[in-house]
């Protein structure tokens, strides 16, 4: 999960619906982005799937003050803190977000309709109670910013010396070309307002090493050719990942810290 996270997006302008920096219509389009509907199951008092509108209004109604993401992986619960049912359909999704003040979180479940080539996305966010208690592993804008730094560099070295980040100038251009959208734009793209510029920076960063893992899995063996290169190479970038993901959640929680800290 390196990508834009459907979490990510819901609770960034969730955050900014919340905090009354934007209108109920702004949030849900942003949300939805490209996929073609969103609706929301289990909101309680709602018999039915509702709106993202109508859900969000009802959370906020419950005491829902803020929204945090959670990316957990097999093993690392990144974000979560139970109980079990919410934590095993959040594994499943990938993500999931927690409400801050209101005892619920939201799973994402992802499907497709249409015909062939005519296909759309619909998202279905289900409800459900989750444990109020601190998020598992999720590290300071600061802490998350140093630990990128240091992934980066040590993840290129690395796939430098293992000859994995390289089929030469063609994965050499395609990390720059990344580097200059991500710069231009891509965090301020995904960020709503009210979040800090130190939250933009990390995610922009935390997308960039992301592609770096990206390119060094989707670019064939590179000269990784036997078994104990290939294992070489997963295990550099299998803490690189789980840096990315931990950045991730840090800059789009960032909203609820800085309002928790005044």
């Amino acid at each position: 999960m390196l990508s834009e996270p459907r979490s990510g997006r819901l609770a960034a302008w969730g955050n900014a619906l919340l905090a009354g920096l934007v209108s109920p219509d702004e949030a849900a389009l942003a949300v939805v982005g490209e996929d073609a509907v969103h609706r929301v199951e289990g909101v309680p008092g709602e018999s039915a799937p509702v709106g993202l509108t109508l859900a969000l209004g009802r959370l906020r109604g419950l005491g829902a003050s803020g929204l945090r993401v959670a990316l957990p992986a097999p093993g690392h619960p990144l974000g979560l803190s139970g109980p079990p049912e919410f934590n095993a359909r959040a594994l499943e999704a990938e993500e999931a977000v927690v409400c801050e003040g209101a005892a619920l979180g939201l799973v994402p479940e992802v499907s497709e309709a249409g015909p062939e080539g005519d296909v759309h996305v619909e998202v279905l966010w289900r409800v459900l109670p989750v444990r109020e208690a601190p998020p598992a592993d999720v590290p300071s804008l600061g802490e998350a910013e140093r630990e990128l730094a240091e992934a980066l560099r040590e993840a290129t070295e690395a796939l430098t010396r293992l000859d994995v980040a390289g089929s030469g100038p063609v994965a050499e251009a395609a990390i720059d070309a990344y580097r200059a959208r991500a710069t231009a734009s891509r965090g301020r793209d995904v960020l709503a307002p009210g979040y800090p510029p130190r939250a933009v920076r990390v995610l922009e960063l935390a997308q960039r090493v992301g592609a770096l893992v990206t390119l060094a899995t989707e670019h064939g063996h590179g000269g990784a050719v036997s078994a104990s290169e290939m294992s070489a190479r997963a295990l550099a970038l299998r803490p690189v990942e789980r840096t990315a993901r931990r950045a991730q959640v840090a800059a789009y929680n960032a909203f609820v810290e800085e309002r928790g800290a005044r």
